[in-house]
């Protein structure tokens, strides 16, 4: 096994998070499947909830490290999640990996399901677009115009890809912002300090390569 992973574990109460119950078990999951390889585990978090509930502050915390880290959410059992779909599908849709160690081929499966279910609206939307414009081509209605102006049509690519550059940038900044303020608490005052604290445990920089005081400048000023 190689890579990154976060490892999550949920109990469902406040008993067995206490005593160990369940969790010992879901650990030694976790600890065989990653036996072997290249791997890193970035991070442990347990939470004590009900599976039923998604607001969940330990796997929000799970899922900032995974996006962070660009590392994949590692599970005992893909119940340890939660047994909604409508969740799981969210999960799938934050943009983070994870794998259920119970079941290896759980993800390919899903993606499938998802897919087709997907493919499925996105082909009757065209069946009904097309019944539409066949409809008011009928009634002599001009179709075309400026929707294919190709000058219109690339300034509004330019645009939809800023938005989704200052998306994605605002996205790092918050989950990065939480590991430079415990950098804070931890003593490290300056810019320059933080830049080799946050080098030293190995947080992706913005864009690759490694962290320098300007760049944490440039985060702590857009916060």
């Amino acid at each position: 096994m190689n890579g990154k992973f976060v490892a999550y574990y949920r109990v469902s109460t406040q008993r067995q998070g206490q005593s160990g119950l369940g969790l010992e078990a879901q650990k030694q999951s976790v600890a065989t499947f990653l036996n072997g390889g290249n791997w890193a585990l970035v991070a442990e978090l347990v939470e004590v909830e009900s599976g039923k509930r998604s607001d969940r502050p330990k796997l929000a915390e799970a899922l900032r490290l995974c996006r962070l880290h660009k590392a994949k959410l590692l599970v005992a059992k893909l119940d340890r999640l939660s047994r909604s779909v409508s969740f799981i599908s969210s999960l799938m849709e934050s943009g983070v990996r994870f794998q259920a160690v119970d079941m290896p081929d759980v993800n390919d499966m899903v993606l499938h399901i998802l897919a087709s279910v997907a493919q499925g609206e996105a082909k009757a939307i065209s069946e009904r677009t097309k019944a539409a414009l066949a409809a008011a081509k009928a009634r002599g209605t001009v179709l075309g115009g400026l929707r294919w102006d190709i000058t219109r049509v690339a300034a509004k690519g330019r645009k939809m890809a800023l938005q989704t550059r200052r998306e994605n940038a605002a996205k790092y900044r918050a989950d990065v912002l939480p590991v430079i303020e415990e950098k804070r608490r931890q003593g490290a005052v300056t810019l320059r300090a933080i830049a080799e604290a946050l080098n030293a445990d190995g947080t992706p920089a913005p864009r690759g390569g490694e962290w320098s005081a300007v760049q944490v400048s440039r985060i702590l000023s857009a916060a």
